[in-house]
């Protein structure tokens, strides 16, 4: 090769290099000016926030905008939010709180009515107590900016994008969170709620019953498959509706609701539809009160045919191949969903707690103790028991709370979140996650750029 060649190649060289660092500095550029981009949609919001709850005309803002009718404005979905309470929960941080309501059953948390919104709260509730679950529609609060993008990256994909709109993700559009939770009880104008997955403050928007007639496929599978359940819950509903009817005042909102019984007579009782009127003997009554009693105990589903010697006609019932004519995860099942929700990339954890984990978590008092509360003991505001918060941690540690960045950049950093009155620290080894630490909570220390 002649020395002009050898001169050429080392130039080509130079220039590759030259071109490999041009294009790093490019992608650096571009990561730059995408933040810049993301916080300058931040200032612009605020500052649209800040021009909206300004009042520079001396006029309310209904006043200011009198243009749009609030039939219009509703049509067109331009509504304006009030939350109906705050949560009250055991997390009180993102940090380590559950992703899914199904992941830690132990979890507790209180939501009260507010009396802005209802001048007698606890009217509202009236008849929820009848439900074992209720849908919570409430907001993602803590998000900590409202942009959003079309695909995310869910943790449990591990780093794979998808569309937002395929996932559960919080950075979405109107910042919007719908979770199914138990509810325990109801003490005047305050729900008890368990199985939940929201963090202290959030701010609910909603509350509906959870209804499995309507919300539960495999119920709707096995009505459409037994028309007589479905002609009996039907029938149900009619009567339940007629016998429990509101009598409302016009322009007294305020007063308490009235339940009565329209059309008593001495012969009979009046059933009431919207449209009909018939009457039913009462023999027919105390005959719709005994099904209505055999509809709520019964089971709606086809027994399980290994339960041949309990239930002789078990093979009678129709196959579900004549009604599912899609692919669908079971035989009897009419649902779809993505492979990565049922088998994830990221497997869940073995938990274990360390000696000194283990007896500083015992000496927490469970909440309601009758232990005085000068002792110098712990205690739980919202958990009954110690074994109860084990099982909790266990819980949210088995389903790896890690954010995928913590994972990939972090692993040998410790891991820190909150769980009631309680600050547990803990570490993250190849398929498990071990509990070192559990203390009373304390003031927050420095922020973790990792969490």
């Amino acid at each position: 090769m002649s020395p002009l060649c050898e001169h050429c190649g080392e130039n080509m060289k130079k220039m590759n290099q030259q071109v490999s660092v041009m294009r790093k500095e490019i992608k650096n550029l571009r990561q730059t000016l995408d933040g810049a981009v993301r916080a300058h949609r931040k200032h612009l919001m605020s500052i649209q926030a800040a021009v909206s709850k300004a009042d520079f005309s001396g006029h309310n803002k209904k006043d200011c905008t009198s243009s749009l009718s609030a039939p219009d404005a509703l049509e067109q979905g331009n509504i304006q939010t009030v939350p109906i309470g705050y949560i009250s929960s055991c997390f009180s941080v993102k940090n380590g709180t559950p992703r899914q309501p199904t992941i830690c059953g132990p979890s507790r948390a209180q939501l009260r009515i507010q009396q802005s919104v209802f001048n007698n709260p606890e009217h509202a509730l009236v008849g929820l107590e009848q439900y074992s679950h209720v849908w919570i529609i409430f907001l993602f609060h803590k998000n900590g900016h409202q942009s959003y993008k079309a695909k995310v990256k869910p943790p449990r994909l591990n780093g794979q994008r998808v569309g937002v709109y395929s996932t559960r993700s919080p950075h979405r559009p109107n910042s919007l969170g719908l979770t199914l939770a138990k509810l325990d009880k109801i003490q005047g104008d305050t729900l008890h709620l368990s199985d939940i997955d929201m963090i202290a403050g959030t701010p609910v928007l909603d509350i509906k019953p959870y209804i499995p007639e309507y919300d539960s496929l495999n119920m709707r599978t096995g009505l459409e498959s037994n028309p007589d359940l479905q002609t009996v819950s039907e029938e149900k509903e009619a009567n339940i509706s007629s016998f429990h009817l509101e009598d409302k005042t016009p322009g007294d909102e305020d007063e308490d609701e009235i339940l009565h019984l329209r059309g008593k007579s001495e012969a009979g009782v009046c059933l009431t539809p919207p449209q009909t009127q018939f009457f039913l003997p009462k023999e027919a009554v105390s005959l719709l009160k005994e099904v209505e009693s055999y509809a709520n105990e019964a089971d709606l589903t086809p027994p399980d045919c290994e339960e041949r010697d309990k239930v002789s006609d078990c093979g009678k019932t129709e196959p579900a191949a004549e009604i599912v004519d899609r692919p669908s995860y079971g035989s009897d099942s009419s649902t779809t969903i993505a492979d990565w929700i049922r088998e994830p990339p990221v497997s869940s954890l073995d938990v274990r707690f360390t000696p000194q984990a283990q007896k500083q978590l015992e000496a927490f008092l469970p909440a309601h103790s009758p232990e005085p509360s000068e002792c110098d003991r712990p205690r739980f505001k919202f958990l009954r028991s110690p074994e109860e918060a084990g099982a909790a941690i266990r819980a949210v540690l088995s389903a790896d709370p890690r954010s995928v960045y913590r994972r990939t950049r972090c692993r040998d950093r410790l891991f820190f979140f909150s769980l009631d009155t309680a600050d547990v620290t803990c570490w993250f080894g190849q398929g498990f996650a071990e509990v070192l630490e559990v203390r009373p909570v304390g003031p927050p220390g420095p922020e973790d750029p990792c969490q």
